[in-house]
């Protein structure tokens, strides 16, 4: 027989048995089918972080924090009293603060060309020209380069501007973005002794909320920012120690010196990061996430080698004649191999193609659903929850292919070394 009779013979055998085979393609399919949404989950979240994240700060930059020490929550006492170590100010985003001297240190090291500097910004309230007020506080200044904008842009670092999300289009009476761009945003900031000042910034842009946790709120110029830091400063007894919340390091030829400031910056007790790592890191958590997943659709798949093992098993029981007369009639033993493993790679692909289709679709109209603009997830800006990776698609679809023909070969040898004169006699 050619290859195009045992491909034609093979179909017309596993479609014999109706019923059998369909179960058997079913625990392919979920399987396929969860493989499918998981990868397509990993590449959707992927790619949304890759456009969030690729356009984050300017290019040759470092983000300096202070070193999170492991174990740091378990301590015998407090430690000791260190004036030189900056105010311990919780952000809510992390606990150490960069001092004066760390941000000299950072600006002497070799290949760093400038530094600026993020200072902790406390509001009581911010109020519109309509005399109404609302709780609120600001984002990071250094996060205007992060931000998708609505309408407008960044503020200028050295004016007093600011952004405001785009759900507070309301409170401004504004039903168009771009009718905010231009109005008053009064910013109330406490000192030291509770005192409230006010102080006015022009509204320059309106932000979407973005995967990163960013426009969800005002988002300063850093003039505007240093301003009511000052303001929260005042009234202190004594001189308060400078602070920040983070540094950004413009590097000459950050290809090159990179290893070379993140090493310095180590033994300075700090820690570097650029955007590539902070991609890293989310895309880490993403694809360990999807191979746990993964490992369950897998599981599947293996339960699913089972039922064509099953299934042929009873195919070769029941055509053991026609095995025989093949045999008989000239048919060899490889021939007879391949016609039963075509059969368990052809249930492997029915099985592929329509889990794999299913995943597909189920994948992009649910991801339709939940980042429409009135979806549950519409509020975030260029968010997909589901991608098209057509590599793991390829690689979904070869695996299942080799499960199935590894499955099968344990029929097919019992298929091909079966006697044809036993095999004619068989009842």
């Amino acid at each position: 027989m050619k290859s195009v009779d045992l491909t034609r013979s093979a179909l017309s055998n596993t479609l014999r048995s109706k019923l059998r085979t369909a179960l058997t393609v079913v625990a392919i399919v979920i399987g396929a089918f969860t493989l499918t949404l998981t990868s397509g989950l990993g590449a959707g979240i992927n790619q949304t972080v890759d456009r969030v994240f690729g356009g984050f700060g300017v290019e040759d930059t470092i983000y300096v924090v202070p070193q999170m020490e492991a174990g740091a929550q378990e301590q015998d006492g407090p430690p000791e009293y260190d004036p030189e170590a900056g105010a311990e100010v919780d952000s809510g985003f992390r606990t150490g603060m960069l001092s004066a001297t760390d941000v000299e240190t950072i600006q002497e090291l070799d290949h760093v060309a400038g530094v600026d500097t993020e200072v902790a910004a406390q509001l009581e309230y911010v109020q519109t020209t309509g005399g109404n007020q609302y709780q609120a506080q600001f984002e990071y200044a250094l996060n205007d380069v992060l931000a998708e904008y609505a309408a407008g842009g960044a503020p200028d670092r050295s004016s007093m501007e600011a952004t405001v999300p785009e759900d507070w289009l309301e409170i401004f009476g504004a039903a168009d973005p771009e009718a905010v761009l231009g109005e008053t945003l009064i910013v109330a900031a406490p000192n030291a002794v509770g005192q409230i000042t006010e102080v006015e910034a022009e509204v320059v842009g309106v932000t979407q909320g973005t995967l990163a946790g960013v426009g969800f709120s005002p988002i300063p110029s850093v003039a505007l920012a240093e301003e009511v830091a000052a303001v929260n400063a005042d009234g202190y007894e004594g001189q308060l120690p400078e602070s920040y919340i983070m540094a950004a390091a413009e590097i000459e030829n950050l290809a090159e010196n990179e290893d070379t400031v993140k090493a310095a910056l180590a033994e300075e007790g700090l820690w570097g990061l650029t955007v590539e790592d902070q991609i890293a890191m989310f895309e880490a958590v993403i694809d360990a996430i999807t191979w746990i997943l993964s490992g369950f659709a897998l599981i599947a798949l293996l339960a699913a080698s089972f039922g064509i093992v099953n299934t042929l098993l009873m195919s070769v029981q029941e055509r053991t004649r026609e095995i025989g007369l093949m045999k008989a009639l000239g048919m060899s033993r490889a021939k007879v191999f391949t016609l039963f493993s075509m059969e368990a790679v052809l249930i492997g692909v029915m099985g592929s193609v329509a889990g794999i289709g299913l995943g597909l679709i189920a994948g992009f109209v649910t991801n339709g659903l939940l980042t429409a603009d009135d979806g549950p997830l519409g509020g975030f800006a260029e968010l997909s929850l589901f991608g098209l990776d057509p590599l793991a698609i390829g690689g979904i679809f070869l695996l299942i292919l080799i499960i199935a023909f590894l499955a099968g070969t344990l029929p097919a040898a019992r298929a091909a070394k079966k006697d044809p004169i036993e095999a004619l006699r068989y009842e």
